[in-house]
């Protein structure tokens, strides 16, 4: 059990992992341009040697059972694992646990034939390999009961047409696990299945690679890909047919709560980098530290890091202890509501305290808030996430007996009396 203490052996291992980040990932941020670009020959040379230092501290795949590689160290030890790797991009690479490689991982590992894993599971564990998850369309946004990609059996083959939008390192990936509709005349949930699809099928198109606001024209990592008749072997389906949605909660629950634990990190490198400007910096004769509105963002910066990360850890901890995404669906929902607005608020404040070299490239803040934007969109909108929490606890309520509220002070009143009638009989004034 996690209880606000790290038990010594672990946090040895943490001790070991800041240092090691710190010293030696951090630095890859600025060689690398993608950590997906496993192909980029100073990733090659770089990387694996680290990869191999993570693999000896017994640290690699902490997000899995001994069953696939990992460790099975669950849920609370990799929150405490990813709040550090999530201050450097290239961290999760380096200790094996990268989104969306990490989902695509639990779906291949929860559905897979034993020739999938073989062909595909294996690679991706040993980081060999990356992969895509294509769902998004340009028309659907965050509603996947009308996506229109769809796929049909030709023989043994199943033939796929439609556009797929935002789907996150496609260009850098091997395959992709692709949501398309193959039961057209089913019930909205049951009418798409999960394919796997190899990025370089012919007939898979990149339209456009797709960048955020700073990025430059079509060198972004977000595919925009067009299939017109591109052709999978019939065995390439994962799961039943018309079961996508799912082998989807496969990967989503875990993955969302997977980016909260590394925005934690985030949040704490924004935290820091204020906290170190405001002592460092004189204005009107004294430090941005004296100034009471700095003050008043230090502190409210810190209150809302802290509320996020305990919220975080036990969600975390809920999940080791049912072993059931279905059962903290709530808790994950209002993980992924908090995520993009901490995150913004404390790099905004901290861009605030950097002044005007906050807003330039030379430090890390409108990335963030850009970071933040994307968090508030990716794996359903934020309200989306809201909704779900209010519908899961609204339903743990039963509506008023009457027309007045159940804890109407006339009718608690009325009800204390009756349970102490004779007390207040034996005290009564005569």
């Amino acid at each position: 059990m996690w209880d606000f203490e790290t038990d010594p052996e672990y946090q040895a291992k943490l001790d070991w992992v800041d240092g090691f980040v710190r010293e030696e990932v951090e630095p890859l941020d600025f060689l690398i341009e993608h950590p997906s670009d496993i192909r980029n020959p100073i990733w090659k040379e770089l990387v694996p040697p680290l990869q191999q230092r993570v693999k000896e501290q017994g640290l690699w795949a902490m997000h899995l059972g001994p069953e696939l590689g990992g460790p099975g160290a669950g849920q609370v030890h990799l929150a405490l694992l990813n709040e550090i790797l999530g201050r450097s991009k290239m961290a999760p690479q380096v200790f094996g646990c990268a989104a969306p490689d990490t989902g695509n991982a639990e779906i291949l590992a929860h559905y897979g034939t034993p020739e999938q894993k073989a062909k595909w599971l294996l690679p991706l564990l040993a980081n060999e390999i990356t992969s895509a998850y294509s769902m998004t369309e340009p028309h659907a946004g965050a509603d996947p009961k009308v996506l229109r990609t769809s796929a049909y059996l030709d023989g043994e083959e199943w033939v796929i047409n439609g556009e797929k939008w935002f789907t996150s390192n496609a260009k850098w990936s091997d395959f992709m696990i692709m949501f398309v509709v193959t039961e057209p005349d089913n019930p909205p949930y049951q009418r798409a299945s999960m394919l796997i699809v190899p990025t370089k099928t012919p007939g898979v198109e990149f339209v456009r690679n797709v960048g955020l606001a700073f990025d430059r024209a079509d060198e972004g990592s977000e595919g925009y890909l067009r299939m017109t008749d591109a052709r999978v072997p019939k065995e390439n389906l994962l799961g039943d047919r018309g079961q996508a949605f799912v082998v989807a909660q496969t990967r989503l629950g875990g993955g969302r709560i997977h980016h909260a634990m590394r925005t934690v990190g985030m949040v704490r490198r924004a935290f820091d980098m204020m906290c170190e400007r405001a002592i460092s910096r004189e204005t009107q004769g004294e430090v941005l530290a004296k100034k009471q509105l700095v003050q008043e963002m230090i502190a409210d910066s810190w209150i809302e890091m802290e509320q996020f990360r305990l919220l975080v850890m036990r969600t975390a901890w809920r999940i080791d202890k049912y072993q059931d995404y279905k059962r903290v669906r709530a808790d994950i929902s209002a993980v992924k509501a908090a995520m993009p607005k901490v995150l913004a608020n404390v790099a905004q404040r901290a861009l605030q305290v950097h002044g005007s070299l906050g807003v330039t490239n030379e430090m890390p803040f409108m990335a963030m808030l850009m970071n933040a934007m994307v968090m508030g969109l990716g794996d359903g909108p934020t309200e989306v996430h809201k909704s779900t929490v209010a519908r899961q606890l609204t339903s743990q309520y039963t509506p008023a007996p009457d027309l007045f509220p159940s804890r109407h002070i006339p009718r608690e009143r009325e009800a204390a009396y009756a349970k102490f009638a004779d007390v207040l009989a034996r005290h009564a004034p005569h």
